[in-house]
């Protein structure tokens, strides 16, 4: 079985934190040339992680919090998400095969044909669908979701959304130790930035542990897609910092890694009329990376941030240093 780097660097997590390998890593990375940008672009891509019905950031998560779930003897998997979630179609398909029901709770947003298509992926994969509407409505009616999935005495196990807890984070923070083995090896230079996209602010706050933890001085620049939650540079800290919490916790003897709201910087100007709401700058970026970079993006979150990095990069906000995209979007 596949040894994650947070055990090798750490032996003592290996019985304290369970692991499950879901996916093949290092996924890969490749120069993006003939996008006329002013420094090196790069890409990490990691929409061919995850070996089952569905790829990219999600199964990561998943890689520590399914294990968690069967070693709190959970039946059920209970989360949260947009109509047409990633997240909640990750979770599905990976939970399952492990004997573990999944109940989702989902709110409306804009609809177009990939949204369309993950919700008829989303009726296909087993899972307990609820419509739920509006956020409200799921706040409101959380405390029945959790009787209806209760087996016996056994409550269902909650994941966020995005799968964006001190748990979850850990699968960025994984990420985050490959990309530093990558720059050691020399595959690729060490970056000054890694752009993704925010939705839940996992990814980002995972990253920006993990980096540090390297020793690599890269910088996460967020791109906000997400109006409903609060994901501002100090969230997204805190949250690294609970991730760091829980590795002591856990038995790992990590020293400085402190990080506060410098290291992950945030840009809101691409959000446009909110989450899931495709924009103009989204559109154009989506069509450039496919013809000129051979990347598969899509309206909600990797269009828009990689427009973010286009525009940010026109106008000399890295300064000429290298910059890694995070590709996240994993389709099957």
């Amino acid at each position: 079985m596949k040894r994650p780097l947070l055990h090798r660097r750490w032996p003592e997590l290996a019985e304290s934190l369970p692991y499950l390998p879901l996916g093949d890593g290092p996924t890969p990375v490749r120069p993006l040339a003939g996008l006329g940008c002013r420094g090196a672009l790069w890409v990490k891509d990691e929409s061919g992680y995850g070996r089952g019905g569905w790829g990219g950031n999600k199964v990561r998560k998943l890689e520590w919090l399914l294990p968690e779930a069967r070693l709190r003897g959970a039946r059920t998997i209970l989360t949260v998400g947009g109509i047409g979630t990633n997240w909640g179609l990750a979770a599905a398909l990976y939970a399952r095969p492990l004997g573990l029901d999944v109940a989702l709770g989902l709110i409306d947003h804009p609809v177009d044909e990939h949204v369309r298509a993950q919700l008829r992926r989303l009726r296909a994969s087993g899972a307990t669908l609820h419509f739920l509407h509006t956020r409200t409505r799921l706040v409101l009616t959380a405390p029945w979701l959790f009787a209806r999935h209760t087996h016996g005495l056994t409550p269902p196990y909650f994941l966020p959304a995005g799968g964006s807890s001190a748990l979850g984070t850990l699968g960025y923070v994984e990420c985050a130790l490959e990309l530093a083995g990558q720059v050691a090896d020399g595959l690729l230079p060490e970056p000054g930035w890694i752009v993704t996209a925010v939705g839940s602010g996992g990814t980002a706050a995972g990253l920006a542990l993990g980096l540090r933890l390297a020793g690599l001085r890269t910088r996460v620049l967020g791109v906000v897609v997400n109006d409903t939650l609060r994901l501002d540079g100090a969230t997204l800290a805190r949250l690294a910092g609970r991730s760091l919490a829980l590795l002591r916790e856990r038995g790992a003897h990590v020293t400085g890694a402190g990080l506060n709201a410098s290291d992950v910087v945030v840009e809101y100007g691409w959000l446009g009329a909110g989450y899931a709401h495709p924009t103009a700058e989204g559109a154009v970026a989506l069509a450039r990376a496919q013809d000129q970079a051979g990347l598969e993006l899509e309206q909600t979150y990797t269009a828009k941030a990689f427009a973010a990095l286009l525009e940010l990069d026109a106008a000399g906000r890295f300064a000429g240093e290298p910059v890694v995209f995070l590709n996240t979007f994993g389709p099957r």
